[in-house]
Protein backbone atom coordinates (compact mmCIF):
# COMPACT_ATOMS: atom_id res chain seq x y z
CA UNK A 1 0.00 0.00 0.00
CA UNK A 2 1.52 3.53 -0.60
CA UNK A 3 2.41 5.37 1.87
CA UNK A 4 0.41 7.87 1.83
CA UNK A 5 -2.35 5.89 2.38
CA UNK A 6 -1.20 3.36 5.01
CA UNK A 7 -2.92 3.38 8.24
CA UNK A 8 -1.71 4.79 11.56
CA UNK A 9 -2.12 1.87 13.86
CA UNK A 10 -1.54 4.12 17.17
CA UNK A 11 -3.85 6.78 16.09
CA UNK A 12 -6.67 3.90 14.72
CA UNK A 13 -6.43 2.35 18.12
CA UNK A 14 -6.65 5.64 19.90
CA UNK A 15 -9.61 6.38 17.85
CA UNK A 16 -11.35 3.43 18.37
CA UNK A 17 -10.41 3.73 22.51
CA UNK A 18 -12.64 7.45 22.47
CA UNK A 19 -15.17 6.26 19.94
CA UNK A 20 -16.57 3.16 22.21
CA UNK A 21 -18.58 4.74 24.81
CA UNK A 22 -20.52 6.48 22.06
CA UNK A 23 -20.36 3.80 19.83
CA UNK A 24 -23.64 1.62 19.80
CA UNK A 25 -25.87 4.72 19.12
CA UNK A 26 -24.15 5.68 15.91
CA UNK A 27 -22.84 2.58 14.20
CA UNK A 28 -26.35 2.12 12.65
CA UNK A 29 -24.89 1.08 9.36
CA UNK A 30 -22.46 -1.28 10.99
CA UNK A 31 -25.40 -3.20 12.63
CA UNK A 32 -27.62 -3.39 9.45
CA UNK A 33 -24.28 -4.98 7.75
CA UNK A 34 -23.88 -7.28 9.92
CA UNK A 35 -27.73 -8.19 9.92
CA UNK A 36 -27.22 -8.64 6.26
CA UNK A 37 -24.14 -10.73 6.84
CA UNK A 38 -26.24 -13.04 9.50
CA UNK A 39 -28.95 -13.77 7.32
CA UNK A 40 -26.80 -14.93 4.67
CA UNK A 41 -25.68 -17.92 6.96
CA UNK A 42 -29.02 -19.24 6.33
CA UNK A 43 -27.89 -20.74 3.13
CA UNK A 44 -24.97 -22.04 4.68
CA UNK A 45 -25.26 -25.53 6.46
CA UNK A 46 -22.38 -25.00 8.48
CA UNK A 47 -22.00 -25.75 12.96
CA UNK A 48 -18.51 -23.83 13.52
CA UNK A 49 -16.94 -25.62 17.11
CA UNK A 50 -14.72 -22.48 17.52
CA UNK A 51 -15.91 -18.91 15.62
CA UNK A 52 -13.27 -15.33 15.55
CA UNK A 53 -15.09 -12.42 15.67
CA UNK A 54 -12.24 -10.02 13.94
CA UNK A 55 -12.79 -6.92 14.87
CA UNK A 56 -15.40 -7.62 17.43
CA UNK A 57 -15.74 -3.75 18.89
CA UNK A 58 -18.46 -3.62 21.05
CA UNK A 59 -19.98 -6.69 20.94
CA UNK A 60 -23.02 -6.61 18.50
CA UNK A 61 -22.01 -9.71 16.10
CA UNK A 62 -20.43 -11.43 18.81
CA UNK A 63 -23.86 -11.60 20.57
CA UNK A 64 -25.66 -12.29 17.44
CA UNK A 65 -23.51 -15.64 16.72
CA UNK A 66 -23.61 -16.83 20.16
CA UNK A 67 -27.64 -17.11 19.85
CA UNK A 68 -27.28 -18.66 16.66
CA UNK A 69 -24.82 -20.91 17.73
CA UNK A 70 -25.19 -21.38 20.90
CA UNK A 71 -22.43 -24.46 21.30
CA UNK A 72 -19.49 -22.60 19.53
CA UNK A 73 -17.30 -20.82 21.53
CA UNK A 74 -16.40 -17.55 20.51
CA UNK A 75 -13.67 -15.32 20.41
CA UNK A 76 -13.88 -11.46 20.25
CA UNK A 77 -10.35 -9.46 19.21
CA UNK A 78 -10.34 -6.05 18.44
CA UNK A 79 -7.48 -3.57 18.45
CA UNK A 80 -9.20 -1.41 21.31
CA UNK A 81 -9.79 -2.66 24.84
CA UNK A 82 -11.79 -0.26 25.20
CA UNK A 83 -14.23 -1.47 22.59
CA UNK A 84 -13.89 -4.88 24.48
CA UNK A 85 -14.33 -3.45 27.63
CA UNK A 86 -18.00 -2.35 26.99
CA UNK A 87 -18.48 -5.50 25.42
CA UNK A 88 -17.86 -7.81 28.28
CA UNK A 89 -20.75 -8.62 30.36
CA UNK A 90 -20.83 -8.36 34.10
CA UNK A 91 -19.39 -11.38 36.34
CA UNK A 92 -19.73 -11.89 39.55
CA UNK A 93 -16.83 -12.50 41.86
CA UNK A 94 -18.07 -15.86 42.25
CA UNK A 95 -18.40 -16.39 38.69
CA UNK A 96 -14.93 -15.56 37.99
CA UNK A 97 -13.50 -18.25 40.78
CA UNK A 98 -16.14 -20.65 40.14
CA UNK A 99 -14.20 -24.17 37.74
CA UNK A 100 -17.59 -24.33 36.95
CA UNK A 101 -18.20 -21.22 35.24
CA UNK A 102 -16.70 -21.26 31.44
CA UNK A 103 -17.59 -18.45 29.88
CA UNK A 104 -18.99 -18.68 25.63
CA UNK A 105 -16.91 -15.49 24.61
CA UNK A 106 -13.34 -14.63 25.43
CA UNK A 107 -12.30 -11.19 24.71
CA UNK A 108 -8.63 -10.73 23.01
CA UNK A 109 -7.05 -7.23 22.68
CA UNK A 110 -5.32 -7.34 19.51
CA UNK A 111 -4.66 -6.34 15.68
CA UNK A 112 -6.20 -8.60 13.14
CA UNK A 113 -3.64 -8.95 10.82
CA UNK A 114 -1.76 -10.86 13.66
CA UNK A 115 -3.66 -12.77 15.33
CA UNK A 116 -2.36 -14.26 18.55
CA UNK A 117 -4.21 -17.92 17.92
CA UNK A 118 -2.74 -21.34 17.28
CA UNK A 119 -2.94 -22.82 14.05
CA UNK A 120 -6.51 -24.40 12.85
CA UNK A 121 -7.81 -23.60 16.10
CA UNK A 122 -10.95 -21.89 14.66
CA UNK A 123 -13.96 -23.09 12.43
CA UNK A 124 -15.17 -20.04 11.02
CA UNK A 125 -13.72 -16.01 11.46
CA UNK A 126 -16.10 -13.35 10.96
CA UNK A 127 -15.35 -10.00 10.24
CA UNK A 128 -17.59 -7.48 9.88
CA UNK A 129 -16.42 -4.35 8.60
CA UNK A 130 -13.09 -4.10 10.24
CA UNK A 131 -10.80 -5.31 6.73
CA UNK A 132 -10.52 -1.86 5.42
CA UNK A 133 -8.62 -1.24 9.00
CA UNK A 134 -5.85 -3.53 7.27
CA UNK A 135 -1.97 -2.23 6.00
CA UNK A 136 -1.53 -5.58 4.33
CA UNK A 137 -4.67 -7.35 3.27
CA UNK A 138 -2.36 -9.96 1.74
CA UNK A 139 -0.86 -10.92 5.15
CA UNK A 140 -4.17 -10.60 6.89
CA UNK A 141 -6.22 -13.06 4.28
CA UNK A 142 -2.93 -15.55 5.47
CA UNK A 143 -3.54 -15.30 9.20
CA UNK A 144 -7.16 -16.13 8.56
CA UNK A 145 -6.05 -18.96 6.44
CA UNK A 146 -3.70 -19.86 9.20
CA UNK A 147 -6.16 -19.94 12.21
CA UNK A 148 -8.89 -21.61 10.61
CA UNK A 149 -8.82 -25.24 10.49
CA UNK A 150 -9.45 -27.88 7.38
CA UNK A 151 -12.65 -26.78 5.72
CA UNK A 152 -13.12 -23.88 7.80
CA UNK A 153 -15.19 -20.93 6.64
CA UNK A 154 -14.26 -17.61 6.19
CA UNK A 155 -17.32 -14.78 6.31
CA UNK A 156 -16.80 -10.83 5.47
CA UNK A 157 -18.19 -7.80 4.53
CA UNK A 158 -15.90 -4.68 4.08
CA UNK A 159 -15.60 -1.63 2.50
CA UNK A 160 -15.12 -0.74 -1.21
CA UNK A 161 -13.47 2.21 -3.31
CA UNK A 162 -16.70 4.19 -3.80
CA UNK A 163 -17.31 4.31 0.01
CA UNK A 164 -17.87 8.28 0.92
CA UNK A 165 -17.01 9.34 -2.64
CA UNK A 166 -18.71 12.51 -1.83
CA UNK A 167 -16.16 13.35 0.72
CA UNK A 168 -13.61 12.28 -0.79
CA UNK A 169 -14.23 14.36 -4.37
CA UNK A 170 -15.17 17.35 -2.06
CA UNK A 171 -11.86 17.65 -0.60
CA UNK A 172 -10.13 16.62 -3.82
CA UNK A 173 -10.80 19.94 -5.49
CA UNK A 174 -9.58 21.94 -2.57
CA UNK A 175 -6.13 20.18 -1.74
CA UNK A 176 -3.82 17.20 -2.31
CA UNK A 177 -3.89 15.74 1.54
CA UNK A 178 -5.54 12.64 2.13
CA UNK A 179 -8.67 13.37 3.87
CA UNK A 180 -10.55 9.62 3.19
CA UNK A 181 -9.27 6.37 4.06
CA UNK A 182 -8.57 4.31 0.60
CA UNK A 183 -10.42 0.93 -0.13
CA UNK A 184 -9.77 -2.23 -1.90
CA UNK A 185 -11.78 -3.11 -5.09
CA UNK A 186 -13.89 -6.77 -4.92
CA UNK A 187 -11.86 -8.44 -7.56
CA UNK A 188 -8.83 -7.86 -6.26
CA UNK A 189 -10.00 -9.06 -2.78
CA UNK A 190 -11.12 -12.02 -4.14
CA UNK A 191 -8.11 -12.67 -6.28
CA UNK A 192 -6.14 -12.00 -2.74
CA UNK A 193 -8.26 -14.76 -1.01
CA UNK A 194 -6.97 -17.52 -4.06
CA UNK A 195 -3.10 -16.41 -3.28
CA UNK A 196 -3.65 -17.46 0.26
CA UNK A 197 -5.35 -20.81 -0.40
CA UNK A 198 -8.95 -20.11 0.28
CA UNK A 199 -11.46 -22.01 -2.43
CA UNK A 200 -14.82 -21.14 -4.29
CA UNK A 201 -15.06 -17.43 -3.03
CA UNK A 202 -18.32 -16.21 -3.42
CA UNK A 203 -18.00 -12.08 -3.44
CA UNK A 204 -20.71 -9.34 -4.10
CA UNK A 205 -21.20 -5.81 -3.45
CA UNK A 206 -24.03 -3.47 -2.52
CA UNK A 207 -24.12 0.40 -2.11
CA UNK A 208 -25.67 2.00 1.09
CA UNK A 209 -26.39 5.74 0.85
CA UNK A 210 -26.81 7.21 3.75
CA UNK A 211 -28.64 11.12 4.02
CA UNK A 212 -27.48 14.04 6.63
CA UNK A 213 -28.99 17.59 6.95
CA UNK A 214 -25.18 19.18 6.50
CA UNK A 215 -21.49 17.91 6.86
CA UNK A 216 -20.60 18.09 9.99
CA UNK A 217 -23.86 15.73 10.98
CA UNK A 218 -21.29 13.25 8.56
CA UNK A 219 -18.32 14.07 10.36
CA UNK A 220 -19.76 13.86 13.56
CA UNK A 221 -21.07 10.03 13.20
CA UNK A 222 -17.79 8.89 11.61
CA UNK A 223 -15.93 10.37 14.56
CA UNK A 224 -18.50 8.41 16.79
CA UNK A 225 -17.75 5.26 15.62
CA UNK A 226 -14.09 6.12 15.01
CA UNK A 227 -13.85 5.84 11.39
CA UNK A 228 -12.65 9.03 10.26
CA UNK A 229 -9.32 9.94 8.64
CA UNK A 230 -6.30 7.77 10.21
CA UNK A 231 -4.20 7.45 6.86
CA UNK A 232 -0.20 9.01 7.44
CA UNK A 233 -1.16 11.06 4.72
CA UNK A 234 -3.38 13.06 6.37
CA UNK A 235 -3.11 16.46 7.00
CA UNK A 236 -1.68 16.87 10.64
CA UNK A 237 -2.38 19.71 11.26
CA UNK A 238 -6.31 21.42 11.49
CA UNK A 239 -7.70 22.22 8.08
CA UNK A 240 -8.13 26.13 7.98
CA UNK A 241 -11.27 28.01 7.49
CA UNK A 242 -10.69 28.63 4.23
CA UNK A 243 -9.80 25.43 2.98
CA UNK A 244 -12.58 23.78 4.80
CA UNK A 245 -15.45 26.42 3.90
CA UNK A 246 -14.62 25.73 0.27
CA UNK A 247 -14.92 21.56 0.53
CA UNK A 248 -17.64 21.98 2.82
CA UNK A 249 -19.42 24.09 -0.79
CA UNK A 250 -18.66 21.34 -2.72
CA UNK A 251 -20.11 19.17 -0.70
CA UNK A 252 -23.18 21.13 -0.51
CA UNK A 253 -23.14 21.05 -4.39
CA UNK A 254 -24.40 17.53 -4.06
CA UNK A 255 -27.35 18.24 -1.79
CA UNK A 256 -30.31 16.72 -3.27
CA UNK A 257 -33.89 16.86 -1.39
CA UNK A 258 -32.88 18.83 1.39
CA UNK A 259 -30.32 15.90 2.34
CA UNK A 260 -26.52 15.21 2.25
CA UNK A 261 -26.01 11.87 1.02
CA UNK A 262 -22.98 9.57 1.92
CA UNK A 263 -22.60 6.21 -0.17
CA UNK A 264 -21.59 3.34 1.51
CA UNK A 265 -19.76 0.53 -1.26
CA UNK A 266 -20.23 -2.83 1.16
CA UNK A 267 -18.02 -5.66 -0.19
CA UNK A 268 -19.55 -8.95 1.15
CA UNK A 269 -17.87 -11.94 1.02
CA UNK A 270 -16.64 -15.62 2.05
CA UNK A 271 -14.38 -19.03 1.06
CA UNK A 272 -13.34 -21.84 2.71
CA UNK A 273 -10.00 -23.52 3.59
CA UNK A 274 -9.87 -26.52 1.93
CA UNK A 275 -7.76 -29.52 2.62
CA UNK A 276 -4.35 -29.30 1.36
CA UNK A 277 -3.04 -30.60 -1.89
CA UNK A 278 -0.21 -32.65 -0.30
CA UNK A 279 -2.91 -34.29 2.54
CA UNK A 280 -4.94 -35.65 -0.40
CA UNK A 281 -1.95 -37.17 -2.22
CA UNK A 282 -2.08 -41.18 -2.12
CA UNK A 283 0.99 -42.42 -1.01
CA UNK A 284 1.62 -43.87 -4.46
CA UNK A 285 1.21 -40.70 -6.21
CA UNK A 286 3.90 -38.91 -3.67
CA UNK A 287 5.71 -41.59 -4.24
CA UNK A 288 5.83 -41.02 -7.90
CA UNK A 289 6.39 -37.27 -7.29
CA UNK A 290 9.52 -37.87 -5.11
CA UNK A 291 7.98 -37.01 -1.82
CA UNK A 292 8.62 -38.01 1.72
CA UNK A 293 5.90 -40.44 2.78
Amino acid sequence: MNSEHSLDKRHLRNAFERAATGYDQAAVLQREVSNRMLSRLEYIKYLPDVILDAGSGTGYGSQQLAKRYPDSQLIAVDIAWAMLSHARPEITWWQRWSPLHKPQTYHVCADIEQFPVKDGSVGMVWSNLALQWCNDLDHTFSEMNRVLHTNGLFMFSTFGPDTLKELRQSFARVDAFSHVNRFIDMHDIGDLLVHNGFSTPVMDMEYITLTYPNVISVMRDLKAIGAHNVTQGRRQGLTGKTMWKKAMDQYEALRRDGKLPATFEVVYGHAWKPQSRQSVLTPETRRQLGLMP
